[in-house]
């Protein structure tokens, strides 16, 4: 319920939180190149290499319960203006991370920025969810999709070019230099980061301050059991809920197959024998294949097609691409993975409004069990770069498989099972 009070004025609200997506695809998408980057600077092995994404995503399973108290005493709005000033500090310890090549400081930075993330996702998912009718709260969440997909194609473009600039043959010299050589010029390397870094701390705390004095309207999830009573009637915990239950285990695997697809595909191309200078634009061909599905929601949700059913046959599409990613080579088996991101499109979209049905004054609670199921973009990667030191790049893309079956079963009968009255 949003609380009426005071009537909104200035920005439309979705404006401001189709802004706040923006940054957070930007942030989150820089990771695609901050694993083969960190790879090269910091001398890592794959698995080492993936803990970009752990550390990153690791942060949503740890801070999305912290989130839910915190918004309960800030509200929704200050709270996003608070996850935006912590997205900052984490920003802020890239700079002593570069200057001092130290890789665990940079994980440090990560695990602080996805802290900051945890905080605005738990406040602006349920928040776009519940600003409008249920029913199409799937095409809301795509508008905001494209947001975040704008900023995650871009980002990757614009930190590749500085960090990543003539990577293969910068990677080619260090064979051949002396070790304090080697140092010298993997210090320089590292410290390609810090002003792209800066730039960002700047705009966050920018986005911050006009979020806090903006007129965001307050929604008020703890009366919505007025409009929900016969679902909540006698229920004293979340975990009550079986459908949120398994949206969660559902976003788990979700978010572990997009990050999969989105953060191994340079690698990935490296893999295949692509030079590093050209496949540091697959990532942005995988956010534009996300960009592409969203565009099919907005048009297609809910007039031609309910977002339970997109989700089924949108994970069809990923078991398909998948497979085929394994069993072609070169150019055709990357650009499967970039298909990926189509495939991913229309997942998210879907388990919000379908996990938070019915859940009445459990909605805060139940948004943070959902932002914790995001540390799936933390586990899944992880074992893939596992599976990739112990077979092959290709071959470790097969765990992908089971999870778009899990995604397949919600979407056709895991959100139906409520519990018993």
């Amino acid at each position: 319920m949003i609380t009426t009070e005071k009537k909104v004025s200035g920005i439309n609200p979705i404006v401001i939180i189709g802004a706040l997506f923006f940054i957070f695809g930007f942030v989150t998408w820089l990771n695609s190149v901050l694993i083969p980057y960190l790879k090269l600077a910091c001398e890592l092995n794959n698995f080492e290499s993936y803990l970009v994404a752990f550390a990153f995503y690791i942060s949503y399973l740890v801070m999305a319960i912290p989130s839910a108290w915190v918004l309960k005493a800030t509200g929704f709005k200050n709270g996003m203006a608070l996850g935006l000033i912590v997205m900052g500090l984490g920003a802020l310890v890239f700079i002593p991370a570069a200057l001092t090549r130290t890789y665990e400081l940079f994980l440090l930075g990560l695990f602080i920025q996805g802290t900051g993330l945890a905080l605005l996702q738990t406040a602006s998912n349920p928040y776009i969810t519940i600003l409008g009718p249920p029913e199409s709260a799937a095409k809301r969440i795509s508008i905001m999709g494209i947001c975040n997909k704008v900023a995650g194609s871009i980002a990757p473009i614009v930190l590749g070019a500085i960090a990543l600039k003539d990577a293969d043959g910068f990677h080619a010299r260090l064979q051949k230099m002396s070790a304090t050589e080697k140092i010298a010029e993997l210090n320089a390397l590292a410290e390609r980061v810090i002003l792209p870094y800066v730039v960002i701390i700047i705009v966050l705390l920018i986005l911050a301050v006009l979020i806090y004095f903006s007129s965001l309207p307050e929604i008020d999830t703890d009366q919505e059991d007025e409009q929900v009573s016969a679902a909540t009637a006698g229920k004293t915990s979340v975990f009550q809920f079986p459908h949120l239950l398994m949206g969660v285990l559902t976003v788990f695997l979700y978010v572990g197959v997009e990050v999969m697809a989105g953060d191994t595909v340079i690698s990935y191309g490296a893999y295949m024998g692509i030079p590093l200078t050209t496949a540091k634009f697959f990532t942005t061909f995988t956010l534009l294949g996300m960009i592409l599905g969203y565009l099919i929601g907005i048009v297609c949700i809910p007039k031609y097609i309910s977002q339970e059913n997109a989700m089924k046959w949108f994970a069809v599409l990923g078991i398909i691409f998948t497979l085929a990613a394994i069993f072609t080579t070169g150019y055709v088996s990357v650009l499967f993975i970039a298909l990926l991101g189509l495939a991913n499109s229309l997942v998210w979209p879907a388990i919000w409004p379908l996990a938070l049905s019915g859940l009445g004054r459990f909605t805060k609670i139940g948004s943070s069990l959902l932002i914790m199921g995001i540390a799936g973009g933390a586990i899944l990667p992880l074992c893939y770069g596992a599976l990739v030191d112990v077979y092959n790049a290709q071959q470790a893309y097969y765990i992908m498989v089971p999870a778009y079956a899990f995604i397949f079963y919600y979407g056709a009968a895991g959100y139906k099972v409520k519990s018993k009255a």
